[in-house]
């Protein structure tokens, strides 16, 4: 298949935007595997929605009652920034009883899938896995999906707008939700 140069431009232009996301997810994830929280706000949108419903065990076929709705069900998360600065500002203190020890996280992510530019809005799709450990028996593996809005802000850099986050379990088996995803 032989392409103009124009498609073969903008398949570059699809390719750096991919890759500029890539290393946007990657620093954020070694924010937070380094608990590096307040930085981790900054890539924030102040009108940021940190959204992940429960999961519910469906019949084969009924798909669409899979996951809690947003704003009629109970949610796992449903937050905004000053929520998360909260939360963060908790956690700094150091005195933050499901944080002491504090834990140690690993995120990991692939199958990054980016939508290009919509009303200034790249929308990104991924897998991943947030891997955490505290004291000696307290171990903890989170597999989900995750859909992110991105926008830039006027220096050109991402700014996150909104975080759908879907847990591939029904059951919270770790003994609290302090850790970002």
């Amino acid at each position: 298949m032989v392409r103009s140069s124009d498609d073969r431009a903008a398949a570059l232009d699809r390719l750096l935007l991919k890759e500029d996301v890539e290393q946007f997810f990657t620093r954020e994830n070694d924010l937070l595997d380094t608990r590096q929280f307040e930085a981790w706000l900054t890539l924030l949108s102040d009108d940021i929605r940190y959204w992940m419903p429960l999961a519910r065990n469906q019949a084969f076929g009924e798909w669409d009652d899979e996951w809690t709705r947003e704003g009629k069900d109970l949610n796992w998360f449903d937050e905004g920034k000053f929520e998360l600065e909260q939360r963060v500002k908790q956690i700094m203190t150091g005195l933050h009883w499901a944080e002491e020890p504090v834990s140690r996280t690993c995120h990991m992510f692939a199958n990054l899938k980016v939508a290009g530019d919509e009303d200034d809005t790249i929308r990104t799709q991924l897998r991943f896995i947030v891997y955490r450990n505290r004291t000696e028996t307290e171990t903890d593996f989170f597999v989900s999906r995750r859909n992110d809005a991105l926008r830039r802000d006027p220096d050109g850099d991402f700014k996150i707008a909104a975080r759908e986050i879907f847990l591939d379990q029904n059951v919270l088996l770790a003994k609290n939700l302090t850790i970002f995803f």
